[in-house]
């Protein structure tokens, strides 16, 4: 008998589907905002236990600091939690993040297990950041409203709320599996079975039993797992940070070199080459000599690394990155005849931006920026100490003739243009896959302007306007250095500001994080010009609130019509990653190095 390929495609869908959603009973996919009920948004009383002693996990924040702070949060004696996890001062300050074992009683009220507390209002507010940032997602806002009925739709300063928190008491498992405790997680980005597992100690068999979960299910930001414990005493252990990307993700670019109309002067950035080229190679024959008298004395251990000693062991050590970018970094000083040739004097047909113009020099399609001239050099010195494959090129200056106070400087203009443009064509090719790679190659970029700069660089202006796609739809970033501040400084960006009164003046790495979650968002929906609104609109209808289909429903609602094939477990996984990057707390959104453990997986 003949199965059509739709039968199939059907059959599959059913399947995933079924695993996904329909399986996992106790696991509530949606976030701790969401406003609809699912199973697992609260526990059901089995028949075995009415209450029962347990756990619950809470990290430390801004403003719960120290182990006192956060007893009197769950309203027990310090000397409790002090002793749970090992601590001796109840005053220390907490690594932000470090997490503490809370130990409550969970009682059956009702049909649901609760932790019952109560908490005083200090200040106005709502029962979304009670519950999903005091309480760190371990209710959801629809359970605390739904208990402070009489407070209506945001509760009043001073009132005392009942907060019931989310904890469970053992059952038996299918095997026959003893359990002591279900500790109570909250989920935060990065969390996935392995590190659990391994934070806890335990086999990840019991932890997919207990979450009803299989091997290949995702667990979500702002929701909650139930961690079974067969046994006291119960520890949190350390899980080392994964290491720093490998110098793969700095390549070196060639220098390319352009014959000018005129005849151009190299303006090279740092250092002279020719002097750079001869200490180079003065320096290597030295030091070869150096290791071939020592090799005759003793051998050569490989196990040192390049500052061990101050020998300097590795025969590479003279190669240092600094000085490899001396070597690499040169611009063409262009005549100002030149720009005027390639822009048809500067003409709003060639302008593709504000003071930016596209051209054709030596037929290299390039663009070209007017800026103030005491701006130039701060621009060309910060782009001599960077060098990213995802970072458009500088190539040139011109210090323009007639009107000192301005010049211009030539970047490359990749073949496919700008990434907005693209988007907004309704029969632009990007399809899945691609934009993937461009949110992976965007975030690689910013990764090395935060973590591998010195110091450490905030694009400040990241959109999709200013990312270029190359000619294999790799994306580039532009206008580095243009609008970039170091983060100590204090000045309000001018690109893209946080909507209300977020940024409160200081500039830092969490506005690229931001501006970032809003590109993540244009690559999925398509849309343009997101605000404040348009953003909380389109997390409404991911999470389901418009719509009895979930978040499945709301998901393929806001996915961009042009996009015919995609994956859409990869496309949840970003929206609740562009949902975390635009967290209207910026201590709340991840880092660089979260978002890459994300889409590394997904390229």
């Amino acid at each position: 008998m003949m199965i059509s390929k739709t039968m199939i495609h059907l059959w599959f869908f059913s399947l995933t589907c079924f695993n996904a959603c329909s399986a996992q009973l106790d696991y509530d996919q949606s976030s701790c905002t969401s406003n609809e009920s699912f199973p697992g948004s609260r526990y059901t009383c089995n028949s075995t236990h009415d209450s029962c002693k347990t756990y619950l996990v809470y990290r430390a924040n801004e403003r719960f600091k120290t182990i006192s702070d956060i007893s009197n949060l769950f309203n027990m004696s310090s000397r409790q939690v002090l002793h749970i996890n090992n601590l001796i001062s109840s005053s220390e300050i907490l690594k932000q993040g470090k997490e503490v074992l809370i130990p409550v009683d969970c009682t059956c009220s009702g049909e649901f297990y609760q932790a019952s507390l109560s908490y005083k209002v200090p200040e106005i507010t709502t029962f979304s950041e009670i519950s999903c940032g005091v309480f760190e997602a371990l209710l959801k806002q629809l359970t605390m409203a739904e208990e402070n009925l009489s407070q209506g739709e945001s509760p009043e300063v001073g009132s005392e709320l009942q907060v019931p928190l989310r904890c469970a008491c053992p059952g038996n498992f299918s095997s026959g599996k003893k359990v002591k405790y279900l500790v109570t997680y909250p989920v935060i980005l990065g969390d996935d079975l392995d590190q659990l597992t391994q934070k806890f100690g335990i086999s990840p068999e019991g932890f997919l039993e207990q979450n009803h979960l299989n091997s290949l299910s995702t667990l979500y930001p702002q929701t909650v797992v139930l961690v079974p414990i067969d046994d006291d005493p119960i520890r949190i252990f350390e899980i080392p940070d994964s290491p720093s990307p490998p110098p793969g993700f700095l390549p070196t670019n060639p220098v390319k070199l352009h014959k000018s109309l005129e005849s151009s002067h190299l303006y090279i950035a740092g250092s002279v080459l020719g002097l750079v080229f001869f200490t180079t190679l003065l320096a290597s024959g030295l030091y070869m000599k150096r290791v071939k008298k020592s090799d005759s004395v003793h051998s050569f251990n490989t196990t040192n690394t390049l500052w061990s000693s101050p020998m300097r062991t590795s025969p590479a050590w003279c190669l240092s990155p600094d000085l490899l970018l001396g070597i690499k970094y040169c611009l063409v000083n262009y005549h100002i005849k030149e720009l005027e040739k390639a822009t048809k004097s500067f003409s709003e047909e060639n302008k593709i931006g504000d003071f930016v113009y596209e051209g054709l020099i030596n037929n290299i399609e390039v663009m070209i920026k007017r800026m103030r001239f005491e701006d130039t050099s701060q621009v060309i010195d910060l782009h001599s100490k960077i060098n990213h494959i995802n970072i458009v090129n500088l190539l040139g200056v011109c210090y323009g003739e007639g009107n000192a106070s301005w010049s211009y400087l030539v970047y490359e203009l990749p073949k496919n243009g700008c990434l907005r443009e693209i988007i907004s064509d309704p029969l632009n090719p990007l399809n899945w896959y691609r934009r993937t790679q461009i949110a992976f190659d965007i975030a690689t970029c910013l990764y090395y302007l935060h973590y591998c700069s010195f110091p450490s660089i905030a694009h400040m202006n990241v959109s999709t306007r200013n990312i270029f796609i190359t000619a294999n739809w790799r994306g580039k970033l532009a206008d580095v250095g243009g609008s970039t501040k170091r983060n100590d400084s204090t000045e309000i960006p001018k690109g893209l500001v946080e909507p209300g009164n977020l940024l409160k003046g200081t500039v830092s790495q969490k506005v690229d994080i931001f501006a970032f979650g809003v590109v993540l968002l244009e690559l999925i929906s398509g849309k343009d010009n997101f605000d404040g609104k348009m953003i909380k609109e389109c997390f409404g209808l991911l999470l389901g609130e418009a719509s009895e289909g979930g978040c499945f429903e709301g998901l393929r609602s806001i996915m961009d019509p042009n996009l015919k094939d995609y994956s859409l477990p990869e496309a949840l996984c970003l929206s609740f990653l562009a949902k975390d990057c635009v967290a209207d707390d910026p201590l709340h959104r991840p880092t660089m190095d979260d978002i890459m453990k994300v889409l590394v997986k997904m390229v």
